[in-house]
């Protein structure tokens, strides 16, 4: 079936995307992981898709988390290496130890996104979305698309220092840990376990590499507990596209025979794709009945950005190929710019990882500079700094890859 009039319609379906995200701004509370605001959102966007969309069915989910522990690594890795600065000088087997504990911490933590420290945090109660829009006949294929209601703690440097700054603290630390590692390795190797003398040329190394622990303290304050961030881009914009499509689909009076189209709205991805996991837990055997492809919407803003990430997770989980090229082939017969890319190291991660790790088949779409904007998880991302030719252009692609999707491709 064609859909060329929902595609028409880009730039007021755009704007209707910046008017909702707008008055969930202004009318609900924040909204980090596991808040009321969150739950909060939850409410008004299932209430939107079961009135505005048609969707048939329309389910809100609780999930239990520790939303703390994301960032906990913060303060556990950090002291760990602050400790092993002095140690080294006593007893560099145990600065080496300490160094690699945290190391471990948060490769386990943020580098893979396991459930390590989780533990030691409050517990609280986090909410996804589920709904789906029947079709006429047979359900023979199925089409989710995703995006997340919560919202970021803000980084105080990216704020003050912009994505440079911020990025460039992550790295001086990173070189510290492993400078202290390194000269703790090598001093076991000469003398063992015995102390390091100041004089000797280890010692003189050890006192230069105190330069690195103003940095290592910093790193305590990477985020603000304090500040959440509106989270405009970052994820609404996500949210509404999925949201928009089928609104778009019941305006028009369309209904597809054989493609059932669904949204997942997820909560607490900002906490390490927390409440993905909790969905794909409780429904991935449920949706491998027919093929199904899951689209996950992350901060849709810069036209220029527009991207197809063929990895995802600090770019070790790789994403289902069928699901990027049709993307990209939609992007194409639009004459859309849109970029093949993936989700660099230290980058984190879309709640595509999540479901691709759970065997679904799943791509995550991105509109942003990997190398952070200004407005990236700080107090700038609101709703009066949105990009409606960047909204108008995703949402014209997604429709188009319904379009294709209906017609069989990449099955």
């Amino acid at each position: 079936m064609l859909l060329s009039r929902l595609i028409e319609k880009k730039e007021a379906i755009a704007q209707y995307m910046v008017n909702e995200i707008t008055y969930i701004c202004k009318n609900m509370e924040k909204r980090p992981p596991g808040s009321e605001g969150e739950k909060q959102a939850s409410e008004y966007l299932a209430k939107v898709l079961k009135d505005d969309c048609g969707c048939e069915r329309v389910e809100i989910e609780t999930f239990e988390e520790n939303p703390g522990s994301f960032y906990g690594w913060l303060y556990i890795t950090m002291t760990l290496v602050i400790a092993s600065v002095p140690v080294f000088f006593f007893n560099p087997l145990i600065s080496a130890i300490l160094i690699a504990a945290g190391l471990f911490v948060v490769i386990m933590q943020f580098g893979v996104y396991k459930k390590f420290i989780d533990f030691l945090f409050p517990k609280k109660i986090g909410h996804n979305v589920t709904a789906v829009k029947n079709c006429s006949g047979e359900v023979k294929r199925r089409i989710f698309f995703n995006g997340h209601t919560d919202a970021a703690w803000e980084w105080p440097v990216n704020y003050k220092l912009g994505g440079v700054g911020f990025e460039g603290h992550a790295v001086i630390c990173g070189i510290g840990a492993m400078y202290y590692l390194v000269i703790s390795i090598i001093s076991v190797i000469k003398t063992g376990a015995a102390g390091v003398e100041l004089s000797s040329t280890l010692g003189r190394l050890g006192l230069w590499g105190i330069i690195f622990v103003p940095f290592f303290i910093g790193l305590y304050f990477m985020r603000n507990k304090k500040r959440v961030v509106d989270g405009a881009n970052d994820n609404l914009s996500g949210c509404l596209m999925g949201i928009s499509i089928l609104k778009s689909l019941k305006e028009e009076g369309i209904e597809l025979e054989n493609t059932q189209v669904g949204v997942i709205l997820s909560g607490s991805e900002e906490a390490g794709l927390r409440g993905a996991k909790a969905w794909c837990e409780k429904h991935k055997d449920e949706f491998m009945d027919v093929p199904t492809f899951i689209y996950s919407y992350d901060t849709i803003h810069d036209p220029k950005h527009l991207m197809v990430n063929y990895r995802d997770l600090n770019s070790i989980v790789k994403t289902d190929k069928d699901v990027s090229d049709l993307f990209m082939e939609a992007a194409k017969k639009l004459d859309i710019p849109c970029k093949k890319g993936f989700v660099p190291p230290l980058g984190g991660a879309t709640d595509s990882a999540a479901f691709a790790q759970a065997g679904m088949r799943s791509t995550g779409i991105t509109g942003l500079n990997h190398k952070l904007e200004p407005y990236y998880h700080t107090r700038r991302d609101t709703y009066d700094n949105m990009n409606l030719e960047g909204l108008a252009g995703c949402y014209a692609v997604s429709v188009k890859v319904l379009e294709m999707f209906d017609r069989g491709a990449k099955q």
